[in-house]
């Protein structure tokens, strides 16, 4: 037996909300949603925590499922232990393409963009943000990880900014793992912010004064 690869068309898609206020001093948020999640539900749970005056780019993982045998709702996920590095590829080209066409089509340049994950994406999200460091201004990491093959001894240069929000009782992502993320963190970054919230592998609800304190301080009022 031998195996062959080929490369195939893959119909992506992704949401858009632009404001009606919009403007030189919005913001594109281009958020990922995390695994078995989706487009719609990032947009809302983005949107709440942001408010309503910055722009919000969900993009739908490029792998769907059915969640739980019998059931018709379908569940997104962004990369698996089999083959990563294409999934690592597509991510990329996924993500570099809704910057650069939402950013275009609203005028909102890359000094003014933010990668934001949730989950999964999160470790995803790093690593574009280190091969792309031209590509947005910050990201916001909320209960994820970072790379697994991220090493102390080698840290990985990571130009954005960066907000990472852990949950002190999340089941997937343990307190003790996390909060060392904020020294490791900055090994590879000059400006990291690191918030330790109570609850578990949650969205945060109250995550908005955090996000806009962040976002003004990495944002200078004249951009």
């Amino acid at each position: 037996m031998t195996e062959r690869t080929f490369s195939a068309r893959l119909g992506c898609r992704y949401l858009l909300h632009a404001p009606d206020d919009l403007g030189p001093k919005t913001v594109l948020v281009v958020a990922l949603h995390g695994f078995s999640q989706n487009p719609e539900d990032m947009l809302s749970l983005t949107g709440d925590m942001v408010g309503p005056h910055q722009a919000i780019a969900a993009i739908e993982g490029p792998y769907g499922f059915f969640l739980g045998v019998g059931a018709d709702k379908v569940g997104y996920g962004w990369i698996t232990s089999r083959r990563p590095a294409e999934s690592i590829r597509l991510h990329h080209e996924m993500v570099r393409h809704v910057l650069e066409e939402a950013g275009r089509e609203l005028a909102i340049p890359a000094q003014r963009r933010v990668l934001l994950g949730f989950s999964q994406s999160v470790s995803l999200n790093y690593r574009f943000a280190a091969a792309h460091p031209d590509s947005v201004r910050g990201v916001a990491a909320i209960c994820g990880a970072l790379p697994g093959d991220w090493a102390d001894a080698r840290p990985t240069p990571l130009r954005p900014a960066v907000l990472h929000i852990a949950r002190a009782d999340d089941e997937f992502y343990p307190a003790e793992r996390t909060e060392q993320y904020g020294r490791r963190l900055r090994l590879r970054c000059d400006d990291v912010e690191f918030q330790l919230l109570p609850g578990g592998h949650r969205f945060p609800s109250r995550a908005g004064p955090i996000w806009e304190s962040w976002l003004n301080r990495i944002l200078p009022l004249e951009l």
